[in-house]
This record gives C-alpha cells, sequence and structure tokens, in this order.
C-alpha cells in the first residue's frame, strides 16, 4: 500500500511540475521572445492610417467597391473576406457555375476599368484565392487599375504608379514566388494623400 501511494505522490508531483512548465513558463517565454523580436508580427500585422486607428491586418483582404479604391481579389469567404468562413468556393474547373461567375467578373472587371473586349484580364482579378481572404494582388492587376483609381481621386497616374510601387511585396528570398502588391496598405497610403 505504501509503494502505492509513492507511485501516486510521484505522477501528482510530475503532473504539477509539467503543468507549470508547460503551461506557464514555456508559454511566457514563447510571448516575452515574440514581442521582443517579432513585435509587429505577433500582434497581428496590423496597419494603422493618419489618425492612428486600425483599418485591418496586412495578412487579410478586406472588400473595397468604390472607384478610388484599389479593388481585392474576389472572395467567397462569407460575404466576403470573413475570416470565420476563411475558404473556397469548392467548384472546380468543370463548373458552369464558376465559368459564369468568372465570365461575370472579367466582364465587370473589363467595364470598371475602361478595358476593351480584347484586353486580357489577370487570373487574379476574377478568381478568388483558396482561403478568400488573400490580401495582395498581382503587379499587372494593381496596373490596370491604376487610370481609374487616379481620375476617381484626382491625382495623376505617375503619383499612383509610384504607391503601387511603394506597396509592392517582392519575391520571398528573392527568387520564390512573384511580387504582390497589398491592397489594404495600398488604400491607406492612398487615403493619407489627400
Amino acid at each position: 500500500m505504501k509503494e502505492f501511494f509513492s507511485h501516486i505522490r510521484g505522477a501528482v508531483v510530475s503532473t504539477l511540475v509539467l503543468a507549470v512548465v508547460c503551461c506557464g513558463l514555456y508559454p511566457l517565454i514563447v510571448f516575452g521572445v515574440s514581442q521582443t523580436l517579432f513585435r509587429d508580427k505577433a500582434n497581428g500585422s496590423l496597419i494603422t492610417g493618419a489618425d492612428g486607428s486600425v483599418r485591418g491586418s496586412k495578412l487579410l483582404g478586406q472588400a473595397f467597391s468604390d472607384p478610388k479604391y484599389f479593388h481585392p481579389r474576389p472572395s467567397v469567404a462569407g460575404n466576403g473576406y470573413d475570416a470565420t468562413s476563411s475558404g473556397g468556393s469548392n467548384l472546380g474547373p468543370t463548373s458552369r457555375k464558376l465559368d459564369e461567375a468568372i465570365k461575370e467578373r472579367i466582364a465587370a472587371y473589363r467595364a470598371e476599368n475602361s478595358l476593351s473586349e480584347t484586353d486580357s484580364v489577370p487570373a487574379d482579378a476574377v478568381t478568388a484565392s483558396g482561403s478568400g481572404l488573400d490580401p495582395e494582388i498581382t503587379l499587372r492587376n494593381a496596373e490596370l487599375q491604376i487610370a481609374r483609381v487616379a481620375k476617381s481621386r484626382g491625382l495623376s497616374e505617375d503619383k499612383i504608379r509610384e504607391l503601387v510601387q511603394k506597396n509592392t511585396d517582392g519575391r520571398d528570398l528573392g527568387v520564390f514566388g512573384d511580387p504582390g502588391v497589398n491592397v489594404l496598405q495600398l488604400n491607406v497610403a492612398l487615403d493619407q494623400q489627400h
């Protein structure tokens, strides 16, 4: 019986020590390191406006439909960019519904950006990302929107092009992926121009 209670005591002490280390010390150390070395990323990569208010996260897309703003990729996450409903449409390449949606999006994109019927439209302008929350568009997509945004804001296309370049993220490690334009960052920068 004495040996039984000795094993129980050992198990309880081990459980308490592991609980303190794994549930207390380790999370505090990780929190401290992340706040010290990666403060912006640890706090959600938040983007603030000129007035200091939080406008969103660099990591999550937002819906913009006003002509004076750059428009993001389409989203099928909930009612559009709903992080609680992240996900794709699950429609495949043979889906008639997806084909019709893309055709409608192409027509709308050409109309809002004053493109001709023969101008090509970037794929990211008419297809949603897998998560539905993609914060970036391709550089080509942004370039096609410059004229509309410049006209709506009464700014020169060169000024808008300069802002696009400033808000373009390069390739990862200089070689992986394609450059992308963060739509929220770019639109906040546009609002700060006035």
